[in-house]
């Protein structure tokens, strides 16, 4: 069995995942890679298109015809066609049409690849929701990180009157979608969410995010050690 490079967190929406996992990436000085930022910039792109309730061969000639930029630039995470991304994939309405995207196989398969690609020959750390079962199976250490669906709408709340402060946002209606989107990543057929067998539970509910980051490097490190790569 090849060892992939990969620091797989994988972890349900608002688990903190994507934060704790750019802050680990930077203290050990490896790549980042935000896999739900791909998902969620191209179901914009395919809504736009209105491809909702297209055939696979319908998404997939869609698919081929764009160009998806992973970091082309210092201040832009992603891009398609040389539109920036960054700030319109954390609208909250974007998470219901990534969960619907999402299942669609055409568009798993077109990031399955984009990911592997640029995962190779570099250590890095890698998240989403199914990096540790699926897109990389063999990774060296495998997190799964999770939190309880109140502690996750009262974080994603926090964030959206951060970005949006003139907003009225309604608790209980995040904590709704945030269970609806566990639902759905749960139940799709195709690559649904869950924990994968070697992967090491944490569970951030009580934890700040220091604890987290610290729990996060120390695990690291072990995993790369047993593995014999350079961390």
């Amino acid at each position: 069995m090849n060892i992939e490079k990969v620091i797989a967190i994988d972890g349900p929406s608002g688990s903190g995942k994507s934060t704790m996992a750019k802050k680990l990436a930077k203290q050990l000085n490896i790549v980042f890679i935000d896999t739900g930022s791909m998902f969620r910039t191209l179901s914009i792109v395919l809504d736009r298109l209105s491809l909702k309730n297209s055939s696979d061969d319908q998404i997939e000639s869609a698919l081929k015809k764009i160009n998806i930029e992973y970091m082309p630039n210092p201040k832009t995470l992603i891009s398609v066609d040389g539109e920036d991304f960054t700030l319109a994939i954390r609208e909250h309405h974007v998470s219901e049409l990534a969960s619907i995207y999402s299942q669609k196989i055409p568009v798993r398969n077109f990031l399955l690849q984009f990911q592997r690609e640029l995962a190779q020959s570099r250590v890095c750390v890698m998240e989403g929701r199914d990096i540790g079962t699926v897109v990389f199976p063999n990774s060296f250490c495998k997190i799964f990180v999770t939190a309880s669906s109140q502690v996750r709408a009262q974080r994603r709340l926090e964030q959206l009157a951060e970005k949006n402060p003139n907003e009225n946002y309604n608790l209980a209606k995040i904590k709704e979608d945030v269970e609806a989107r566990d639902k759905m990543d749960m139940e799709r057929e195709v690559a649904p969410l869950k924990q994968a067998e070697d992967a090491i539970l944490l569970d951030t509910s009580d934890m700040n995010e220091e604890e987290v980051l610290t729990f996060l490097i120390k695990t690291s490190h072990e995993k790369a050690k047993a593995a014999g790569i350079p961390l």
